[in-house]
């Protein structure tokens, strides 16, 4: 597999994490963005190590300058992006009744915004360059929807109509974009909620467990390689089928 350049937005949490360590592993040149520097080069030492290299670039997703000068970092530091997770995301839970604008705008901006603002700077030099690797990290209640995430499931659902248009958009250029979406995996977030809620949600997936971030990580692994090259606009369940859909 040829060694490319890897940029994996929210790259410090667990899915991110994971993921980048699997395209380290596969040879690749990664890095991810941060917004808390003394957290960032924390996590950046413990990935070294464990014998993963990853650069680092500051910048906001939810802002188009921050991204864009994110992007610059990342290529000043590695070379030109050939391969984008946007992976970046947050919650504001909140049933819609009560939810006000800052939880829906922030949601918006930080999740689906976000695949506008880092994919852009990027898009331009993957079609000079005749290939490209775009996958977005959506999710099940994007599919689904859940109770209190009108703005995440929206967000999430988002991902993947930006998904299908940008894949129609390039695919001549040698350029693949799809998404995953993930059920619910043990990662630090969903480890935190009590233990009695944790135990109803994994009576309701079949495979009678949580996710590992490193079962994502091998989608998104898949999906990047060259191998996968006639696969673009597609959207991956990976969830022990909690939900299922064809």
């Amino acid at each position: 597999m040829q060694s490319r350049v890897a940029l994996v937005t929210g790259g410090t949490g667990g899915i991110g994490t994971s993921i980048i360590r699997r395209l380290a592993q596969s040879g690749h040149r990664v890095a991810t963005n941060y917004r808390d520097e003394a957290r960032a080069l924390a996590w950046q030492a413990l990935m070294r190590d464990q014998g993963v290299e990853v650069a680092l670039a500051r910048g906001d997703v939810s802002s188009a300058e921050e991204s864009a000068g994110m992007v610059r970092e990342v290529e000043r530091q590695l070379g030109p992006v050939d391969i984008l997770i946007n992976n970046a995301g947050i919650t504001r839970d909140s049933t819609f009744h009560r939810m006000d604008v800052l939880q829906w705008n922030e949601v918006i901006s930080t999740n689906l915004n976000s695949c506008f603002n880092v994919t852009r700077p990027v898009i331009e030099g993957m079609r000079e360059r005749r290939w490209g690797r775009v996958v977005q990290i959506s999710s099940i209640n994007g599919l689904k929807g859940q109770y209190g995430q009108a703005n995440y499931a929206a967000a999430k659902a988002g991902m993947h109509g930006f998904t299908i248009s940008l894949a129609r958009e390039n695919a001549r250029f040698g350029i693949t974009v799809n998404t995953v979406s993930p059920g619910y995996v043990a990662t630090d977030m969903v480890m935190a909620v009590p233990e009695e809620v944790r135990a109803k949600i994994v009576a309701e997936i079949p495979t009678g467990r949580l996710g590992a971030p490193e079962e994502i990580a091998y989608a998104v692994s898949f999906l990047t390689a060259d191998e996968a090259a006639w696969i673009t606009g597609s959207n991956l369940d990976i969830n022990g089928g909690h939900h299922m859909g064809w």
